[in-house]
Formats: structure tokens, sequence, C-alpha cells
């Protein structure tokens, strides 16, 4: 069909529909409609078929209107190219003049720190290219990635460590480099320096000096960091009528409560996964959401790998609300509702000797308690009970009483100080705070890290009308957000990666944090903000770091040995922190070269 025959075409069909639809020629016989707009022949479908079939369409097909359109893109075109031919200067790529000693151009070197994600630390290795962080591994030579009492014959067996790492450490880096992380100090949207900061700081610290501190709240996330933990204490000891919150959402106050109620005190459960022949898992993702799931998922798939020295699979029970990787692995797997699991938890206790009120629930896929009880006291101080952090407390104080009947603390079930500088019930902490601001006690609010504005409880919301009550408002964060445009100052935090701190991993060792990058956009650590509330407002994380371990000396590197208790009673914990190195040192070695040791850097 020529062109011409279809312009005709095509301008017939128009008309028709359009006649069809004014009604202009009657029609005989059935009458056919394509939707049911067509059908109702409402105004705004006969208007979307005019822009449907606009009048101008057949000149699309018009060769010499389209010849025309062609000229004028390409000379749109031609006309663009042009605004971009400048002349570019030359560039050099100037050589060092004093190259670096351990700076080789196209080799990397690789750092030791650690990534403080979501609480507990998870130790790393960070890659180095000319300077600049480019990959993320998990660190061999850390004392959590040291291979444990695996078979010698297990082949996944590595005397050099394990360098696994998880998803949230790896995309870590892209934080450092991300363009949308805040990049100014801020006072009402305005960029000041931190010297306007300082002195704004100063001068209302002094004016709370006469009232100890009765107008100051410090509100962060909990703290790990011993360093960070030791300044908020010498600041409170200074200022005592100060008070410090916590407060994150997705806290663990349901295990800290199950442990006051088993011990009478918060503590710290770590497991021995590789020792572990059976293991009954109440709703707890161990293997990908707990402190510590990369050395537990390790220790777990170790014990269930068949060998020469292991002849026998290690077997794991899972009752769970929602769907897991831990479940998905399971050999039993038990789907129940939330409202059901006190009474199975109860009834699980009560098969151990635990005397209980039971009540029964209307399961309709109940587990077989009595056979999977009757598999645990077969293998006494080889299983584990391990239950999730979203449980109530009583049923981890259930988990508590049945893993002491089973004589599994000790053995694969440990108990140590808190991984925390101050454990606190954080709803209740963020209760006192809200309290204090309704009464108009609080002057000055300073919150390091967090978006309370944004994830506080709706009866405990941190909103406009709450906090427009307190005169000075100051957030440190690495973005903007929610809790930032409610504040008066914003200072912008430094990444990891570009900082110095220490933390703890999930079983209390000790790591040094340090920076592998100047800070890409001036940010700040929570260590310098704390420092403008001391004497030395002025000292910088290295320094403060340092002078932390050096005045802890060699009880810093002496590893907390993680004791042994029942279940009935407090547990003995340990007396000193993990050092970052993890070796023995008497009061008289030298802290210099231990302190080069704790940054050892592999190349």
């Amino acid at each position: 069909m020529s062109d011409s025959d279809r312009h005709i075409n095509f301008q017939l069909m128009r008309d028709h529909i359009l006649s069809l639809q004014d009604g202009e020629e009657r029609q005989t016989g059935k009458k056919y409609w394509r939707s049911l707009d067509e059908l109702a022949d409402s105004p705004a479908f006969r208007e979307f078929v005019s822009r449907e079939y606009p009048q101008q369409a057949e000149e699309w097909h018009d060769p010499i209107e389209r010849r025309t359109f062609m000229k004028l893109m390409g000379a749109s075109l031609a006309l663009a190219g042009l605004s971009g031919c400048v002349f570019q200067p030359p560039e050099k790529i100037v050589p060092y003049v004093k190259q670096p000693e351990e700076e080789v151009p196209g080799k990397a070197l690789f750092f030791a720190t650690a990534a403080p994600l979501f609480g507990a630390a998870t130790p790393v290795l960070v890659r180095s290219n000319e300077g600049r962080p480019t990959k993320i591994e998990g660190n061999p030579d850390h004392p959590n990635n040291r291979p444990g009492d695996f078979p010698p014959d297990d082949p996944a067996r590595d005397p050099r460590g394990s360098s696994a790492t998880d998803i949230f450490a790896q995309a870590s880096i892209l934080g450092l480099y991300d363009p949308d992380r805040s990049q100014t100090l801020t006072y009402r949207e305005d960029i000041r320096t931190w010297t306007s900061f300082v002195g704004e700081m100063r001068t209302t610290l002094d004016e709370q000096r006469p009232k100890q501190g009765a107008g100051i709240r410090f509100l962060t996330e909990p703290i790990i960091s011993p360093t960070l933990g030791a300044q908020m204490k010498e600041l409170l000891a200074t200022l005592p009528q100060a008070k410090w919150h916590q407060y994150e959402p997705a806290n663990r106050d349901n295990v800290r409560a199950g442990a006051v109620m088993a011990f009478g005190q918060p503590v710290n459960t770590t497991y021995r996964f590789d020792l572990a022949q059976r293991v009954l898992s109440l709703d707890n993702d161990f293997l990908s959401c707990l402190p510590g799931s990369l050395r537990y998922a390790r220790d777990f798939m170790a014990r269930r790998r068949v060998t020469e020295s292991n002849k026998e699979m290690n077997r794991l029970y899972v009752i769970e609300t929602t769907p897991t990787n831990t479940g998905a692995a399971a050999d039993h797997r038990w789907t129940v509702r939330q409202n059901e699991f006190e009474s199975i938890a109860k009834k699980l206790s009560f098969a151990n000797g635990m005397r209980l009120t039971i009540t029964e629930p209307n399961v309709a896929n109940q587990p077989n308690t009595l056979a999977i009880v009757e598999d645990l006291q077969e293998h006494k101080g080889a299983s584990i009970v391990i239950v999730g952090d979203q449980q109530p407390p009583i049923i981890h104080a259930l988990a508590h009483a049945m893993n002491a009947a089973l004589g599994n603390v000790g053995k694969t079930v440990f108990y140590t100080d808190p991984l925390e500088v101050n454990s606190v019930d954080q709803r209740q902490s963020l209760q006192d705070l809200v309290n204090d601001i309704d009464a108009g006690k609080v002057d000055l609010l300073v919150i390091i890290g967090g978006n309370p504005v944004y994830n506080t409880p709706v009866d405990l919301k941190l909103d406009f009308e709450r906090l427009k009550k307190v005169k000075l408002r100051v957030h440190l964060s690495q973005y903007k957000d929610e809790t930032t445009e409610l504040c008066h100052w914003h200072v912008p935090e430094a990444h990891y990666l570009e900082s110095w701190s220490d933390t703890r991993s999930y079983d209390g060792t000790v790591s040094i944090v340090q920076p592998l990058i100047e800070p890409l956009y001036d940010g700040k650590t929570p260590h310098e903000l704390l420092a403008v509330f001391s004497e030395q407002y002025d000292r910088k994380p290295y320094e403060i770091v340092r002078q932390y371990w050096q005045q802890t000396g060699a009880r810093g590197s002496q590893q907390g040995q993680a004791s042994s208790g029942s279940a009935q009673s407090s547990p003995a914990v340990a007396n000193q922190p993990a050092g970052p190195s993890q070796q023995t040192a008497s009061a008289s070695a030298d802290f210099e070269s231990m302190w080069r040791q704790w940054l050892r850097k592999r190349t």
C-alpha cells in the first residue's frame, strides 16, 4: 500500500469513528464497542478519542514533513555540540614530591578497623588504593574470626581465620562517598564555623555551671565504645545534675528485662554453636540477624558437616512466627501465632522439670514439646536454647532457666558483662526525657546520632510541639533528616572510615576504629562533640582514644574471660574488658608497641 493510500485510509477511519460518536450516521444491526467507556460515551472519552487521533497525525507519514523534522533536529544537535567545544587547559599528573614509604602506585594497602553498625561491631579489613578506601572484607586476624574447635579434617577450616563479612559492612563504604551526606555545619540552615559552635556551647555551659548542668540533657543511641562511655561519665561527674538518655527504635529491652528477671542484673549472652549438637530456636534468626551472626553461622555449619571426626550432624528445632533464614535451614520447623508463644515456652520449661502454670493454647500445628525436650535432655551440656529479641521478657527468662537445667551454662552458653557502657531500659529512659521536656526542665538538648523525631513511639513522640520547649537543640548526624529540621544546630558526623574511636564486638572484644582517609566534608565525631563540654574542648579523637587506653594500661590488653554460673544465681561476669590485641601484657609493657600492634596494618 502506497503512502498516499495509507494517508487516505487513516483519515477515513478517523472521520468514521468521530462521526459514530457524534451520531451523524445511522447505525444498523448490532453495535460493537471496545470498552465500557466507549459504551457510556462520556465527554471524557470523546476528548480522549480526539487526542488519540490528532488532526496533524497524518503529517507524521508525510515524507516532506519528516525531512523537515530531520533537518531541524540535525541543526539543533550540531549547535548543541558546538557549545561543548571549549578549550580544555592541559593537566599534568604530578608525582609525589616525597612519596610515602609504604605507598606504591597500583599496590593496595589493607588496614584493620571495625564497622560499628547496629550495635556490636564487625571486625573488618579495608582495602585502600592510593589513599582511597575501596573494599571491605572481614579481618581474619581478629579473635572473633580465628578458627575455633573445628574438626581438623573440616574442609571449611581455615587456619588463617575467616574473612567473611555481611552485606551491611560491605555496603557501608558507599556511605563514605554518598553525596547526600551532610557537608556543612549549620545554625538555623545558615552555614557556620566550628569555632562559632564551640563558642555558643561554651557560653551555654558557663550558664549551666552554677546549676551543675541541671538543664542539660544528652540523647544518644546505646554507647558501646569504652572511650566514648568514659567521656560521658567524666562529663556527668563534672555536671552531676545533667542527664544522659539512650534510645534506639530496634532495641533489646526485652533481652535485658529477661536477664534481669533471671539473674537480677543485665548480662550479655554468647553461644558456642560449634559445640552444640541440638539447638532450639524460639523465634531467633541467629544465622543472619543477631550480633555475632557471622561467627554463629560459621560454627553452626561446621558442626553440621559430617567428617571423620564429626560423625553426627547437629539438629535444629525452630519455632517461629514469621519465616526466617534460620527456619529455612531447620530440621524441624513450626509456625505459630505470637499469642501462643508464651504457653509453648512454658510447656518446654515444664517438661524440663520446672513447676509453672500452663494455659493450653488453641494451636492448630502445635510442636511436639515432649519429643523436643527428650532430645535436648539426651544432649545435656551440648545443646542451646536461644530466643529472639522481639519475644517478651518472660520467654527470655525461661530460656535462661532451660539452659541452666540442661547444663549448657559454661559449655555452650556463656555470660559476660553487657556490651553497653551503661545498660538501661531505653523506653523508660526516653520516658524520663519526655517528662523533663514537658516540665520545662531542659535548656540544652544534645542529640548524638539517630533520628528520634522520626522513630520515637507515638506516645513519646519528640515532635515540634514538644521540642520547642527546649531553648537550644543540637543534632550530630551524617544526614539532614527530620530531627535536623527541628534543631537549631546541625553538626555533620564523620563516617567511621574517617574516624578514630573504639568499639566492641558481640563477645566484648574491643577493637580500635582507625580512619583510612581525612573527613571528606569536615565531619565531627561524637568524641569531638563531647570534648566541647570538657575543659580540653579542642582535643582530637586520636588523642582522646589514645589517652584513654594509655590510662587503662595493661588492663585494656587483658581478654575478658567469659564465666559460667547457674540460672538461679547472678552470673559471674568478666572483671576487665577484652583488649584489642587479645594478647597478655604485663603492667610494664611498652604502650607504644602495644598501640602500634593494635593498629597493625597489612600490605
